[in-house]
């Protein structure tokens, strides 16, 4: 199992590459085979939620014009013998059915659930397949179907740590803005500019109207940053030092999550601000781990 962690953080090659490689193969000297395509079921647990319409209709003209050009990877179905269910490649079945190809070529795997699921987490990430919010769900599954942490998790997709870090930061954004992120609205980069104020749905929408650029509203960020509302009792909260905010960026890094240190002469409290159960789930794991 550890030689099979060390090839899928360097990628899919040896899962998608020469059919000789591939030593759980069902049936090795068969290699690649051509599958009914009625025979292939979506796996339930699949990252990528959303399908652009227009990407699969692209995807399926050039199917019916050269044919899949790169088999999928399937894995023996529950659902009974000779059934499949996909690890990776539900994007080209799901063109190939549009295109009406009646088979598939595919490479089968004896393959658990958990390898199964970290396949098809790490197909999507190293391909840019998932959209960000996609990715920073998937990142948040992955450590806690696999019990790892956020450094784990990024070396096992190949990302750096801030990467993955940075990206489960999109989770606390407003629902409307993780939306806009879904649709392709806007990038990573708009959204990381935007969690840094106190109305990032407000925001968001002139981003979205105006069509601004990532530097724009960074700017745009930068000049809002003190709008947020303040309650109207109660003392103005005096500026953090430099070692505290610097604790609170390395903290917010580590986390993925929104983090608030409150030092008065060394007592104080953290405060960690999560957006999903996943999020609550891995607080919870950190802090009982032995």
């Amino acid at each position: 199992m550890a030689e099979n962690r060390r090839g899928l953080g360097r990628g899919l090659s040896a899962l998608l590459g020469e059919a000789e490689e591939i030593s759980h193969a069902v049936d090795p000297a068969a290699g690649v085979r051509e599958v009914p395509i009625e025979l292939i079921h979506a796996n339930p647990d699949q990252p990528r939620r959303h399908f652009a319409e227009a990407e699969l209709a692209e995807l399926a003209d050039s199917i019916r014009d050269k044919g899949v050009l790169q088999p999928v990877l399937l894995r023996p179905s529950k659902r009974g013998e000779g059934e499949y269910e996909l690890v990776a490649g539900e994007r080209r079945w799901r063109a190939a059915q549009r295109a009406g190809l009646r088979a598939l070529p595919a490479l089968i795997r004896s393959l658990g659930d958990a390898e199964a699921f970290e396949i098809a987490i790490i197909e999507n990430v190293q391909r840019e397949d998932l959209n960000p919010i996609e990715e920073a769900r998937a990142y948040w599954s992955l450590m806690g179907v696999m019990q790892i942490t956020q450094e784990e998790a990024a070396k096992r997709v190949g990302k750096s740590r801030s990467h993955v870090a940075n990206t489960l930061r999109l989770t606390q954004l407003p629902e409307s803005v993780q939306e806009h992120l879904i649709e392709g609205r806007l990038t990573a980069g708009h959204a990381r500019a935007l969690l840094s104020t106190g109305d990032a749905e407000g925001l968001a929408e002139k981003v979205v109207a105006q069509g601004l650029s990532v530097r724009e509203t960074e700017a745009l960020a930068r000049d809002k940053g003190g709008d947020a509302p303040r309650k109207a009792s109660g003392p103005r909260k005096a500026p953090k030092d430099a070692d505290t905010a610097a604790l609170e960026s390395d903290l917010e890094e580590a986390l993925g999550m929104s983090v608030d240190v409150a030092d008065r002469g060394g007592v104080g409290e953290v405060r960690i601000r999560y957006a999903t159960l996943e999020q609550l789930d891995e607080i919870c794991r950190r802090l009982t781990r032995s």
